[in-house]
């Protein structure tokens, strides 16, 4: 396309435009919670930004959450190195992808009425409408931001308790249990210094690169350690990042860091925390906050269930088997809302040539004592909690463990304009605005059979249904994703992870935050709204289901014009770790929007494990308010 037209508008533009507003005025104010969050809920009103006198953008409003990120020994004397220089155990922690995931749940009440209702597993709907909305120059800009970076879709690796799982190059006995951990593992985050690995190896790994960036670029997100030794080549000394912008400054900036460790030696518990200010914007909780106009004097509570969760794992090394193993497992998940554990733990990484550890050799701090001749399994609780206590008494019960130093309470930042009273008059010359907006009601199908056929009936009638999207997950009573398989010789069964913990609440796994388990593709599939199917022929194969339907949704221009669209999730990327299936079912008369109507799904889970499919339904939904008083109409 020429640019001759360009040349010639751009020639005669006429600089500058009149100013709309006035003023532009950030407020915000606290939550009720008083900084305790024991109860895993904030909830948050606007009644004083309701009497501001002030046209209130909650289109552009945030929540600023400190969340408080743990690592503790329950096993004193173990080797634990967190506050050494070298071995700083600054990538031991990490987060799955999105602040957001912090958030099971989330209800909205606009003066007195329910707008938003309260959906289960609302960051997993989320996590989707990021994923495929958002273009890589997003996440290039507000990643850090809002913990947002996707994980590679090719660096997981699949390690039932009998298979072998890789911890970081060069390393290469047989690990039973796995330094990654058990089930599905996306946790190896040094990615530059793994070998090239064919799909073929025993590594089980099918990332010729071996880590996972987004994961490595999560922790550098909020891992930033002010006593971590900053190296100067051909130097024979070194300095501190402290020297350069010190924790005090951390503290007083609320920049996110690493706040707080203690070695672990001689009877004494090791710990790490890190202190973390996430943003969490309105619009990617509920489109409401997208569709919203400016209004003054608006009542607003917002009430949020959090995923405060504890970890308990194992790094236990056995000299019962050939070649000595090393190895991650998990004992417990407490999560008492049931949802997603936001947290991931680092692969075993930093090991040597010869498979002994390094002092370095857990995530850059925890030895697990490969080359001793006594057998170990040291216990280690890996915690987040919202604020700046943790929530963890197994951890809290340790000597110094700290709190947060950044905020202690969670803060909603709202831009309140004055208008130019020119721009008002017109603006208000028609006071009633329309908000339409969607909400999703969640359903689960559970145990799904390997290569059997479903047919479920998900709701008997929901009005203005625009679209539904499935995200299968490896079922809790299978033998792998996690799961206790056959116990090797030599291994305690103890220290296998237990049945009944969600492949979602692995500490391992990036499920939950993003992904879907792998290869959990499903054939044979339609939707079938009302007694009408909505895709016309059922669909058989993966790049059916990528061509006609993911590709392009939420994305700019619906992925018509090459050039300009958006969407983080490629062919490859949807069969292997985001097996997503998505399928619009708004496209109706307008006289049926209002009629409620069936949906059901039928198909084939291809996967050779059972599957739980987490079904989520997007509605629309109307409401008229008056955009001076704020009431609604």
């Amino acid at each position: 396309m020429s640019g001759d037209k360009l040349v010639y508008d751009l020639s005669n533009e006429i600089e500058g435009s009149p100013a709309v507003f006035v003023k532009k005025d950030w407020l915000n104010i606290l939550d009720n919670q008083n900084a305790n969050y024991s109860s895993n809920q904030s909830v948050i009103d606007t009644s004083q930004l309701s009497n501001s006198n002030k046209y209130m953008s909650y289109r552009e409003a945030y929540l600023a959450v400190p969340l408080l990120l743990t690592l503790g020994q329950l096993t004193p004397g173990a080797t634990f190195l967190p506050a050494t220089a070298g071995t700083s155990a600054d990538y031991a922690l990490g987060l799955k992808n999105w602040f957001g995931t912090i958030i099971h749940s989330f209800t909205l009440d606009y003066n007195g009425v329910t707008l938003i209702q309260q959906t289960p597993f609302i960051n997993l709907w989320n996590n989707f409408k990021l994923l495929t909305s958002l273009s890589y120059a997003d996440v290039t800009t507000m990643g850090a931001s809002i913990g947002f970076y996707p994980d590679d879709p090719t660096s997981w690796g699949f390690y039932p308790s009998t298979a072998a799982s890789p911890g970081a190059a060069p390393f290469n006995p047989v690990i039973v249990g796995g330094s990654s951990g058990q089930g599905t593992c996306n946790n190896v985050s040094f990615v530059a210094n793994l070998p090239v690995l064919s799909p073929t190896t025993t590594f089980n790994n099918y990332n010729s690169g071996g880590g996972n960036i987004g994961f490595l670029k999560r922790q550098q997100y909020i891992n930033y350690d002010p006593e971590a030794t900053l190296s100067v080549p051909n130097q024979l000394t070194t300095t501190s990042y402290s020297s350069l912008f010190s924790a005090a400054s951390c503290q007083n900036m609320w920049k996110s860091y690493v706040s707080n460790k203690q070695n672990g030696a001689n009877g004494v518990r090791g710990y790490i925390q890190i202190s973390v200010m996430a943003t969490i914007y309105l619009k990617h909780i509920a489109s409401f906050f997208q569709c919203v106009p400016l209004l003054k004097g608006v009542f607003l509570k917002m009430t949020l269930n959090l995923n405060n969760t504890s970890t308990n794992f194992l790094a236990t090394t056995n000299h019962t088997v050939a070649n000595q193993t090393s190895y991650l497992s998990v004992v417990s998940v407490q999560n008492a809302v049931g949802g997603t554990n936001p947290l991931m733990v680092s692969a075993a990484q930093g090991l040597n040539a010869d498979g002994q550890a390094s002092a370095a050799s857990f995530s850059g701090g925890i030895n697990l004592n490969e080359g001793t001749a006594v057998d170990t399994a040291n216990g280690y609780v890996a915690n987040i909690s919202v604020g700046a206590i943790c929530l963890n008494n197994l951890l809290t019960a340790t000597p110094s463990v700290g709190t947060g130093q950044l905020a202690r309470s969670i803060y909603l930042y709202t831009p309140a304009y004055t208008f130019n009273p020119v721009f008002e008059q017109a603006y208000l010359s028609s006071p009633i605005k329309s908000i339409k907006y969607t909400d999703v009601y969640q359903y689960q199908v559970l145990n799904q059979a390997p290569n059997g056929n479903f047919n479920n009936l998900l709701t008997n009638g929901i009005a203005d249904l625009r679209s539904i999207v499935i995200i299968p997950f490896y079922a809790q009573n299978a033998t792998i994703g996690g799961f206790p398989g056959a116990t090797p010789a030599g291994i305690n069964p103890a220290t296998q992870l237990p049945a009944g913990i969600p492949v979602y609440q692995s500490p391992f796994d990036t499920a939950g935050g993003g992904t879907t388990s792998p290869l959990s593709l499903l054939g044979n599939f339609n939707v079938v709204v009302s007694g009408q199917n909505a895709i016309y022929n059922q669909q058989r194969y993966s790049f059916e289901e990528w061509n006609d339907q993911l590709y392009g949704c939420n994305a700019v221009n619906s992925g018509m014009t090459d050039g300009l669209t958006s969407g983080l999730i490629s062919q490859l990327g949807f069969e292997m770790n985001y097996c997503y299936y998505y399928v619009n079912i708004g496209r109706m008369l307008p006289v049926e929007q209002s009629v409620p109507k069936s949906v059901q799904i039928i198909g084939q889970n291809y996967s050779a494990n059972p599957l739980d499919l987490y079904c989520f339904l997007e509605y629309g939904v109307s409401v008229d308010i008056d955009a001076l008083t704020g009431s609604r109409v």
